[in-house]
C-alpha cells in the first residue's frame, strides 16, 4: 500500500489532490466527511448537486467553514485556486473547471451518472464511480470510450467489487487461478419494497428506494455483473446461485462442482448469512502439488479450492484511495476487461399490467436479475437500467422477465443511445 506515503508527500508539498464529487446523499456525506477530516493530501473542492442546499449541509455536517455558491467556470477556478470549498448544482462546471484532478460520481443516477461521465472523459478528467446502476448497464462502452480519450474510468474501492477485485488480484498475484468470487448478503428477498424497507431506512438515514434496491437483490446483481465483466467470469444460471449458508465462508470450498467452476471459466455468486459477513469471497485453484502442499500447510486445506475473504467493505471510508490510486498512481480499481459478459434484466416483482410505468430502482415494480449477455441479447431481455420509466404494452406475470418486446422506451434519454451502441459494438 503506498497510497498513504504519496498522499502525505502532496500534503508536506502543499499539493493536494483536489476532488470534484457529484451528489449529495447518503454516501457522498460520507464522503465528504471522510475526506475534509481523515485524509491529509486530498481536498473536496467542491460538491454538484441538484440541490446546492445539500451539497452545502454535506459540507457543514463534515465541519468546513464558509461554503461559496458557483455558477461560472470561473467562478469555481477561483474557488479552487484560493482553497474555498465551492457548491453548484451546474455538472458541467465540474467536467469544463481546471484544476481537479479527479471526479466522483457518488449518485447512482443511471441518466445522470451518464451525462456527467461522457462529459468527465470528453474533458479528459478522471472518474472514480460508484455508480454501479451505470457501469453495470453500460459500463464496458464508457470504459472504451474513457480508453480512446486517455483517461481512467472505474468503480471504487469499498463498494463490494472493488473489493472483490482487489481480493482476486492479490490471488491471482500469488499463483492461484480464482473459480468464484463472492458476495456475502444478510438478506435477499425480490419481493422487498420501499414501504417494507421505509423504517430500516429511516433508522440509518437512508432513501428507502436505495435500500430496497440491496433487499430486493437488485443492487447485488449489478455487483456481481461488474466483477464478471471485470474477471471474465460469467453465471452459472439467471438470478446466480445465492445460497443460504449460515456457516463460516471458508465451508463454501465444498459447496462448489469445480468442473463446472473450470468449464464455465469461474463464476460470479453470492450467498445469505455466511459469516463473518458482510464481506466477499474468492475461491481459487491451484494445480501445483507443491505448491498445494504448502496451502495445506498454511491451514487453506487440501483443495481443491482454497478459501480467501475480506470480512467488511467500507463504502465511503476507501473511496477516497481510489482517487488516490487514480491520480497518483494511475491504477483503476475495477474496470470491464473487454466487451460485456453479465447484464442484469428486469424481473416484475408483481403482477404488472398494460399501462404500467415501471418505477425506480429499488421500487414497487421490478427487481434486478444477473444473465449472461448472450442470454439477454438472444431473447431481447430488458436490461433493468433501461427499464425504468418504461411503459407496459401488455401484461407480464409476476416473476417473468421483461423484455424489449413487453414496453415502451421514453424518447430522447441518453441511456438508450449508449445501450444500442454498446450492443453494436460488442456483439453477443
Amino acid at each position: 500500500m503506498i497510497y498513504d506515503r504519496l498522499l502525505r508527500e502532496r500534503a508536506q508539498a502543499g499539493k493536494p489532490v483536489r476532488v470534484g464529487m457529484f451528489g449529495a446523499g447518503f454516501m457522498a456525506r460520507g464522503i465528504t466527511n471522510q475526506i475534509l477530516n481523515s485524509v491529509p493530501g486530498m481536498v473536496l473542492a467542491v460538491i454538484c448537486n441538484r440541490s446546492p442546499e445539500r451539497a452545502r449541509a454535506a459540507y457543514e455536517q463534515a465541519g468546513a467553514g464558509e461554503v461559496e455558491v458557483v455558477e461560472s467556470k470561473a467562478a469555481l477556478e477561483a474557488c479552487i485556486r484560493d482553497g474555498r470549498p465551492a457548491i453548484t448544482s451546474d455538472p458541467m462546471l465540474l467536467c469544463e473547471a481546471e484544476g481537479l484532478d479527479c471526479l466522483i460520481d457518488a449518485t447512482g443516477a443511471i441518466e445522470y451518472g451518464a451525462e456527467i461521465s461522457l462529459a468527465a472523459i470528453r474533458n479528459r478528467k478522471p472518474m472514480v464511480s460508484m455508480n454501479a446502476e451505470l457501469d453495470g448497464t453500460v459500463g464496458p462502452l464508457i470504459k472504451r470510450k474513457a480508453d480512446e480519450a486517455g483517461v481512467i474510468f472505474t468503480g471504487a474501492d469499498g463498494d463490494q467489487p472493488g473489493v472483490q477485485m482487489n481480493l482476486y488480484r492479490f490471488v491471482v498475484s500469488i499463483g492461484l487461478t480464482p473459480l468464484v468470487c463472492g458476495n456475502i448478503k444478510g438478506l435477499q428477498d425480490p419481493y422487498r419494497n420501499p414501504t417494507t424497507q421505509e423504517g430500516f431506512a429511516r433508522q440509518w438515514g437512508q432513501d428507502p428506494y436505495m435500500v430496497t434496491s440491496f433487499a430486493d437483490g437488485t443492487k447485488i446483481s449489478f455487483e456481481q455483473a461488474i466483477v464478471a465483466n471485470a474477471t471474465g467470469m460469467t453465471v452459472n444460471k439467471r438470478g446466480m446461485i445465492g445460497a443460504d449458508h449460515r456457516g463460516h465462508v471458508d465451508e463454501l470450498t465444498q459447496a462448489y462442482d469445480i468442473d463446472m467452476l473450470r468449464e464455465k471459466g469461474g463464476i460470479v455468486d453470492y450467498v445469505v448469512g455466511a459469516k463473518p459477513g458482510p464481506g466477499v469471497y474468492v475461491l481459487a485453484t491451484h494445480d501445483d502439488p507443491k505448491q498445494k502442499h504448502y496451502l495445506n500447510l498454511y491451514k487453506l486445506g487440501t483443495g481443491p479450492l482454497y478459501s480467501f475473504y475480506i470480512p467488511y467493505h467500507l463504502c465511503h471510508f476507501e473511496v477516497p484511495l481510489s482517487v488516490a490510486r487514480v491520480v497518483l498512481c494511475q491504477d483503476p480499481v475495477i474496470q470491464p476487461i473487454a466487451g460485456p459478459r453479465v447484464d442484469v434484466v428486469a424481473t416484475a416483482k408483481v403482477d404488472l399490467k398494460a399501462g404500467d410505468e415501471i418505477d425506480a430502482l429499488g421500487g414497487y415494480k421490478t427487481y434486478g436479475q444477473c444473465e449472461t449477455y448472450a442470454e439477454t441479447r438472444a431473447g431481447r431481455l430488458l436490461p433493468i437500467g433501461i427499464a425504468v420509466g418504461c411503459r407496459l404494452k401488455r401484461d407480464v406475470p409476476k416473476d417473468a422477465v421483461l423484455t424489449y418486446d413487453d414496453v415502451e422506451i421514453p424518447a430522447g434519454r441518453l441511456i438508450d443511445r449508449l445501450r444500442a451502441e454498446q450492443d453494436e459494438v460488442f456483439p453477443a
